[in-house]
């Protein structure tokens, strides 16, 4: 074989391992409903953003953030609950019904849109609406990834969902920016409400057969068996906590990419949206790293949070429109890193029976912090203004990464080496990982 095949058969051999899941029927049909419902997603969250920002308010950062907190305000009330449920009942069902409830609450919203009837507490209660059936719904989705796929695929599941939420994020936030310059806001929350029948026909046309169903939770006391679960697992608990700072403090996009564009920069709607869509090449460069990482390291998880709170620094002191664009490809490469890579973790590490309590901890710490940190991030970018809404995103994370690094140094040791050539290699890995590699080069005997 010439150097050309040799190369042309490792590249390919590349691809393949990167879209390995997609071997399996079931998660086919997954992978692709959920691509077209996430376009629709991120089509409404621009369009219903924009709506808030110009024409609900004058521009208020407040509003974007009570939005934003009530999105998210029933996670953590109802995530132990929601946990219990997706353990107790198939997870298949779960998901057909909240998915038909998610897209009846888009569909009333356009309507009221689309009829000049729309007002700013409407918008509040949709939102608050769309969090508490989204409590179920999280929980469910993520752990059942693990029945579509065998266990040693979870990684790349996880990266390929990753990779299909960024993918849509490459053209719902920017789509969606053109027609509300042409149209207006209600095209995009229609379309949307439609793309909800994706994936409600994907959980249709699935095999049920060909799932590998968790054993199901019965009887009482499962929420709290939980709860106790993580709390004797300190290595689920660290990764908790940096998830838990970064979705709660960094994870506030639909903010400050508005408040940046529309305020610090004097851009229009079509500009906002295209913040959406740069920030997703990052995303999606990350959702790609994902699926071919055949492990989770929590060495990845530190550098990730480290790098985010340094480009998130950076964010807030771009001098330009397109600056501020441009760092947002590495800004999305770094969260997503650590969002992959804490969600695979947790999944591997976890027992199959309680995957989905986990998860739904796991989702109620990801997501329900958004209702302490939205209006905080809101709060600071109409008083002190939007780059001090970034700031208070780089110093949260970036104390969170110290924090852990310091635990992983005293008590997990961990090696760092400089591999020389082109380009420069760092590597980082805990003495548990390296041992864990070890184990697994070395032969059987």
């Amino acid at each position: 074989m010439n150097p050309t095949q040799s190369r042309s058969a490792a590249f390919w051999h590349s691809v393949g391992r990167t879209f390995v899941s997609l071997a399996q029927r079931n998660y086919r049909f997954y992978f692709t409903g959920a691509l077209l419902s996430n376009i629709g997603t991120w089509m409404q969250r621009t369009s219903q953003d924009w709506l808030v920002l110009t024409q609900l308010t004058d521009r208020s950062s407040s509003a974007l953030g009570i939005v934003s907190a009530l999105q998210f305000l029933a996670i953590p009330f109802l995530a132990p609950f929601s946990g219990a449920v997706a353990d107790r009942y198939p997870k298949r069902t779960i998901l057909l019904i909240t998915q038909t409830l998610l897209g009846l609450n888009c569909a009333l919203l356009w309507l009221l849109v689309v009829t000049n009837n729309v007002e700013l507490w409407h918008v509040y209660v949709f939102a608050f609406a769309q969090g508490v059936v989204a409590s179920f719904d999280m929980p469910a989705r993520q752990a059942f990834v693990s029945e579509m796929v065998a266990d040693s695929l979870i990684p790349n599941a996880v990266g390929l969902n990753s990779m299909s939420f960024n993918a849509a994020r490459l053209i719902g936030p920017g789509a969606a920016g053109l027609l509300i310059a042409a149209v207006g806001v209600a095209p995009g929350m229609l379309i949307n409400a439609l793309s909800f029948l994706a994936m409600i026909g994907a959980l249709l046309a699935m095999n049920p057969a060909q799932l590998h169903p968790a054993p199901q939770r019965k009887g009482r006391g499962s929420v709290r068996e939980g709860l106790s679960y993580i709390r004797h697992r300190p290595d689920i608990m660290l990764v908790l906590f940096m998830v838990f700072m970064l979705g709660t403090f960094g994870m506030n996009f639909q903010i400050t990419n508005a408040t940046m564009a529309t305020k610090v920069f004097g851009r229009g709607a079509a500009e906002y949206g295209a913040l959406g869509t740069i920030m997703a090449i990052g995303t999606f460069g990350a959702a790609i790293i994902a699926a071919r990482r055949r492990a989770p390291r929590v060495s990845v998880l530190l550098l990730g949070l480290g790098g985010f709170a340094l480009a998130n620094t950076f964010l807030a002191l771009a001098p330009s429109y397109w600056f501020y664009a441009i760092l947002l490809i590495p800004t999305g490469l770094c969260a997503l890193t650590v969002m992959t890579s804490a969600n695979s973790t947790v999944q591997i590490s976890t027992a199959p029976s309680m995957r989905g309590r986990v998860m739904a901890v796991y989702a109620a710490i990801n997501m329900g912090g958004t209702p302490l940190g939205a209006p905080i991030v809101g709060w600071v970018g109409d008083v002190a203004g939007p780059r001090w809404s970034l700031l208070a995103g780089s110093i949260a994370t970036g104390a969170a990464c110290v924090i852990v690094g310091l635990y992983f140094f005293v008590h997990k040791g961990v090696r760092v080496r400089i591999e020389r050539g082109r380009p420069l290699r760092l590597h980082v890995w805990t003495t548990d990982e390296a041992i864990a590699a070890q184990s697994a080069a070395e032969p059987e005997k």
